[in-house]
């Protein structure tokens, strides 16, 4: 198998399925723990209120963004930080995910995944924007 094209085809899975993965998180916090609900758990944790809105908001626009495979580098390295966040918040809950709270094991692996993200750029299959392309380079 060419190699070139099985990279392409990796590099669409694992940006489709992050980027739902992503809107997914991103529309929880809106419809089931609420706006308001998870400010507050954001405030809990000694956060500003208003770092709940730019996680939101990193969410639902990164993971439209990696689906569509529009500024991928960026995009996927602009959400590693939410993710080590993630990371700290669950830290004092233990390794593994299924722990009450969700413990530090998943948003880890989903850092390094976007890392990987990064590296491998948006493939071939992918929405197309040449302005956009052209401004941000190599890290389209």
């Amino acid at each position: 198998m060419n190699t070139r094209i099985t990279t392409d085809i990796a590099a669409l899975i694992l940006r489709v399925a992050s980027g739902a993965l992503f809107l997914a998180h991103g529309w929880m916090k809106v419809t089931v723990f609420t706006i308001p609900g998870t400010v507050g758990y954001f405030e809990s944790l000694g956060l500003p209120g208003f770092v709940a809105y730019l996680t939101i908001f990193a969410e639902l626009a990164g993971g439209l963004a990696l689906i569509l495979g529009v500024g991928t580098r960026l995009v996927s390295l602009g959400l590693i930080p939410v993710l080590l966040g993630a990371t700290w918040a669950h830290s004092g809950n233990g390794w593994t995910f299924s722990n009450t709270g969700g413990g530090w094991e998943f948003p880890l692996f989903w850092a390094v995944a976007q890392a990987v993200i990064g590296l491998l750029g948006a493939g071939a299959y992918s929405v197309r924007i040449p302005v956009l392309n052209r401004a941000l380079g190599q890290f389209a």
